[in-house]
């Protein structure tokens, strides 16, 4: 008897399947098909091999741009029903890379301390956790997007003094009876799983609501991006805790990440302006639209590109003709930097031009930790 509908729709699914990049459900019924069929059951043995082979031995997860690669190619051969909006890529990609990390950790590497960093005004700042805290803190900014969707927020009845992302996690900490565990990972991954879906189901319309971040606030397509970033940052953060290489992301989620900070870059300057951080702006303001003084971000290797920063004004239009001050950083350093992991002084491989105007934007950049 030839095979019937379903086992044709499990069978194209071992692919994904080999490299943990199924749905919890599509999981459950592929590994209930391979207890019933053998040459399924041959077939994904075969494929689990070779997906060790891809990964260098003391990597627990595949290069980001493998992935994406060949979750691009089984994506071309099986389109999905319900396609992951492109904005929302870059976290589902990101989520499941910390998420590889994770899965084989004992309890010493959950509890393994780190070092959460960033920049407060003009100074380098930190704060203490655990591998499990980190996670936590994913789960509780996360809860923001979840908020603003609908969905159950993670806090549930504990309410922080303020809803900003460094409140909301300082209140699930303090509210917890016992310090975060292992346990932690599962509400994690599950509300990360929700976000994707429900991004998914109600199209791509969705990207235009705005995220509240307690201080600012972020249209959806952004707030995705960010965490995202968030979460290789901290992913970065873990590996190091438990010394274990990890890789950036793969280049074209790279380029968004590199792309959202350029984009805030302006309004961050003129925050830093108002409150004496940065150098005030020596003639008229440039009126919205108009091009004024601009700074020229250079990112080179992968995600790589090219920004011109206004400095004089967010709303105005950066402009090669104004062009003040050039800027060369490497895409992931440039993320780091934005991320206060790396101090701003030493941060430029290339500075050329305006000194002041240079100072300012990397200062800048280091402030988006805060964000």
């Amino acid at each position: 008897m030839p095979p019937g509908p379903e086992h044709q729709v499990l069978k194209s699914l071992l692919g994904a399947w080999a490299l943990a990049a199924c749905a919890p459900a599509e999981a459950d019924a592929v590994e209930e098909h391979l207890g019933v069929c053998g040459p399924c059951a041959d077939e994904a043995l075969r494929l689990r091999e070779a997906v060790g082979l891809l990964q260098r031995p003391e990597s627990l997860d595949l290069k980001p741009a493998l992935r994406t690669r060949v979750l691009e190619t089984c994506l071309e051969r099986r389109p999905p029903r319900i396609p992951v909006p492109d904005w929302a890529a870059a976290y589902d990609a990101e989520t499941a890379r910390l998420d590889a990390l994770l899965q084989d950790f004992g309890d010493n590497e959950w509890h393994a301390p780190v070092r959460l960093r960033w920049y407060e005004g003009d100074e380098a700042s930190s704060r203490r956790t655990t591998v499990a805290g980190v996670i936590a803190h994913l789960m509780t900014v996360d809860g923001l997007v979840a908020v603003a969707l609908g969905l159950e927020d993670p806090l549930g009845e504990v309410r922080p003094e303020r809803p900003t992302p460094s409140d909301r996690t300082e209140a699930y900490w303090r509210a917890a009876r016992f310090p975060p565990t292992r346990s932690v990972r599962g509400p994690w991954r599950e509300q990360s799983h929700r976000l994707i879906r429900t991004v998914s189901f109600t199209g791509s319309d969705t990207g235009r609501m705005t995220v509240p971040y307690g201080d600012f606030a972020l249209p959806l397509h952004d707030a995705m991006l960010d965490r995202a970033f968030e979460c290789w940052v901290h992913a970065e953060d873990i590996a190091e805790a438990v010394d274990y290489p990890y890789d950036p992301p793969a280049g074209r989620h790279l380029h968004e990440m590199v792309d959202l900070a350029a984009r805030l870059l302006p309004v961050v300057l003129e925050h830093r302006r108002h409150h004496g951080l940065a150098a005030p702006v020596e003639r008229r303001l440039v009126a919205a639209g108009e091009p004024g003084r601009s700074l020229r971000l250079e990112i080179e290797g992968s995600g790589g590109g090219e920004w011109l920063i206004p400095l004089d004004s967010p709303a105005a239009k950066g402009s090669a003709e104004h062009e003040v001050a050039h800027v060369a950083l490497d895409g992931a350093e440039f993320c780091r930097l934005a991320a206060g992991h790396v101090p701003p002084r030493e941060a430029a491989a290339g500075q050329e031009g305006d000194r002041e105007a240079i100072r300012d934007v990397l200062f800048a950049a280091a402030s988006l930790s805060r964000m």
